[in-house]
C-alpha cells in the first residue's frame, strides 16, 4: 500500500456551543489540514496521484471555510464546529473527488493550534 500526504491551511472563526470555557465565545484559528490518500497501485507515472491535484482538490474544500465564521456555514448549523467535527466535514466533501481518481481518502487530520489536532477517518 501507498500513501501519500500534503498539508494546507485556512483561516476560519468558531464558537463551539455546549461547551462552557473560553471557546465559547466567538475566536479565531489558522487551521492545518494534513490529507492522506492511499492506492495500492501507482499511476504510470509512478504515483498515487500527483502532490499538485491534491492540494487542489483540498483547497476547493478548504477555500469554502476561509475566512468564514463556520457556524453560519449550514452542516455546522447542526454540528459543533469543533476539530473533530471539521475533519469529519472535509473529509466527506473529499471523498468522492478522491474516488473518482482511484484514490482512496484514509484519513483527515485537522490542526487548531501547533498542539492540539483531531484526525477523522473511516474505518
Amino acid at each position: 500500500m501507498f500513501k501519500i500526504k500534503i498539508i494546507s491551511y485556512f483561516s476560519g472563526a468558531h464558537n463551539l456551543k455546549n461547551y462552557k470555557g473560553k471557546c465559547e465565545s466567538l475566536h479565531g484559528h489558522n487551521w492545518k489540514v494534513e490529507v492522506v490518500v492511499k492506492s495500492s497501485k501507482l499511476d504510470k507515472a509512478g504515483m498515487v496521484m500527483d502532490f499538485s491535484n491534491l492540494k487542489k482538490i483540498t483547497n476547493d474544500v478548504l477555500n469554502d471555510l476561509d475566512h468564514h465564521y463556520l457556524n453560519e456555514i449550514e452542516y455546522f448549523k447542526s454540528h459543533n464546529p469543533s476539530s473533530e467535527e471539521l475533519a469529519r466535514y472535509i473529509f466527506e466533501k473529499l471523498k468522492e473527488p478522491l474516488a473518482q481518481r482511484s484514490c482512496v481518502l484514509e484519513e483527515v487530520r485537522v490542526w487548531e493550534t501547533e498542539s492540539s489536532c483531531a484526525t477523522y477517518r473511516q474505518d
